[in-house]
């Protein structure tokens, strides 16, 4: 099934986010719809910045959007950085547009000023709540004489500008996923379109300016509903053309409560930050909501593109899967081209490895761990202290504790002296390769009389310092023989010292 109507107006979709907060899963998400959507359809994707609450703006907030789309990889048609034929895309750089308009509906009986102030309204709601009344607008000057209320105006006395709900019937919004949905007008009240500052509220910018850009379908969370019928009347009002409504269903924490921290979710240059590619992200995000059908879950963004539609979105809420999340974001890691990885890798321990490792890192020796590690990955930030070793000359030999469990377990000298067995049936080792190491290792096992895995487990720890780490035999093979030797020697002395 496909939205788009080869006889409709052409697709032109936007995201229109509030410089409020860093960019949130649920707002990413959005954008990641509507984005494949405008490229399913060869539409026009637009960025729109939504900045008329200037008291919750936040600074710096703009470019972390910008910044997260594009790590992202969607890009924008038209936005406040690319321009377009239809700017500007910062919606306090268009006021007299949305002042144009809330004339418009002063002049045609739709819209009132209002001259209410903020403590009558506190005591309006108070007396309200006092009767267990939902909190509401009650209309004290829906019917004040419009001379006097311009001449107010005209005085410079404060005040806002409200649009008149209709006080009878029904008002229906015909939304892509719900189909119709009709809402009471007595349950609505007279709400503000333009504040006393001159700017507009949501209810107004938006209908003016998705009007003047054109643009097709409006796609937004479901929690916007409720206010669709007053943006409904707004458009025919001010006789607008109404845009395919698409709201969305929202996204849960694991428990059906609301996404938060503790469910997992993040900001999303925080994903980056914790090692999550950004096509891993993409994916899950399209999926949590979206499904082409009951078993595929991994997707090229080409065939995303192709298979995307506004129409086969849940309208039900989905949860938020960390737990896909990290293993979809492991199978990216293993699937993607080794050579690309090594550069991924690259850049991400440039970042990450201690100041004390030399810099520019060695690539030959990023390329000779890449295929030892990608297995193991679920998250780059785990990149770093798994392959630390390989950079070092000398890895710190863990304390005797480390050293002594299991098989090992108050028994420094044996562990000391297991070690230097595994020295002496490496040195004839040439060449230097993990078939021999492993062939060494195995028969100094036998000549010890222990374990493989116990042996294994003490040469793990003198190599790399860690416990959990790539391939042992392979690993050893990238430190070299010299070196191998050496921590082995120098594990084997402490314990030997205990």
């Amino acid at each position: 099934m496909t939205t788009a109507d080869p006889g409709a107006r052409p697709v032109r979709v936007r995201l229109a986010p509030s410089p409020t907060g860093d960019p949130h899963v649920g707002m990413i998400r959005q954008a990641i719809w509507t984005w494949l959507y405008a490229r399913h359809t060869d539409g026009k994707f637009i960025l729109r910045i939504e900045d008329t609450d200037q008291t919750r703006s936040v600074e710096g907030t703009v470019d972390r959007i910008l910044d997260s789309l594009r790590w992202l990889g969607i890009d924008w048609d038209e936005g406040p950085d690319v321009g377009g034929d239809y700017g500007p895309y910062v919606q306090s750089e268009r006021k007299a547009l949305y002042q144009e308009a809330a004339n418009r509906l002063l002049a045609s009986g739709h819209a009132y000023r209002c001259f209410a102030t903020a403590e009558e309204l506190r005591e309006m709601r108070e007396a309200q709540q006092a009767k267990k009344l939902p909190p509401r607008y009650d209309g004290r000057f829906r019917d004040y004489p419009v001379d006097q209320a311009e001449a107010r105006a005209a005085a410079g006395e404060s005040h806002v500008i409200r649009f008149k709900m209709p006080q009878e019937g029904t008002t229906t919004v015909t939304d892509l996923l719900r189909g119709e949905v009709s809402f009471e007008n007595k349950e609505l009240d007279d709400f503000v379109i333009l504040k006393s500052d001159g700017f507009p509220t949501y209810h107004l910018a938006h209908v003016v300016d998705d009007t003047a850009m054109e643009i097709s379908h409006v796609t937004r969370g479901e929690e916007w509903l409720p206010s669709a019928p007053r943006h409904v009347q707004i458009f025919n009002a001010l006789g607008y053309e109404q845009p395919v409504w698409v709201h969305s269903p929202v996204i849960l924490g694991p428990d059906g409560g609301k996404l938060s921290k503790r469910h997992g979710a993040k900001f999303v240059l925080e994903y980056a930050d914790d090692g999550y590619l950004p096509d891993a992200l993409f994916n899950f995000l399209t999926i949590t909501g979206w499904a082409l059908d009951d078993h595929t879950e991994v997707f090229s963004r080409e065939r995303l593109i192709e298979v995307f539609d506004l129409a086969d979105l849940s309208k039900n809420p989905s949860g938020f899967d960390q737990t896909k999340l990290e293993w979809m974001n492991g199978v990216y890691l293993r699937e993607m081209p080794e050579e690309e990885l090594v550069d991924i890798f690259r850049q991400r321990l440039e970042r990450d490895l201690p100041a004390d490792i030399a810099r520019p890192l060695d690539e030959a020796l990023i390329e000779s761990f890449t295929p030892l590690v990608r297995e193991r990955l679920k998250l780059l930030a785990e990149l770093g202290p798994l392959v630390e070793f390989f950079f070092r000359d000398t890895v710190p030999t863990p304390p005797n504790e480390d050293f002594l469990v299991k098989k090992w377990k108050e028994r420094a000298a044996d562990a000391s002296a297991a070690l230097g067995t595994v020295v002496k049936f490496l040195e004839p080792v040439d060449p230097w390769a993990t078939e021999g190491i492993e062939t060494a290792m195995r028969a100094a096992a036998d000549e010890l009389e222990v374990r493989a895995g116990d042996l294994f487990a003490l040469v793990r720890l003198a190599i790399t310092g860690t416990r959990i780490s790539p391939p042992l035999f392979e690993s050893m093979e990238v430190v070299g023989k010299g070196l191998s030797t050496e921590r082995i020697e120098a594990a084997a002395a402490q314990l030997g010292a205990s």
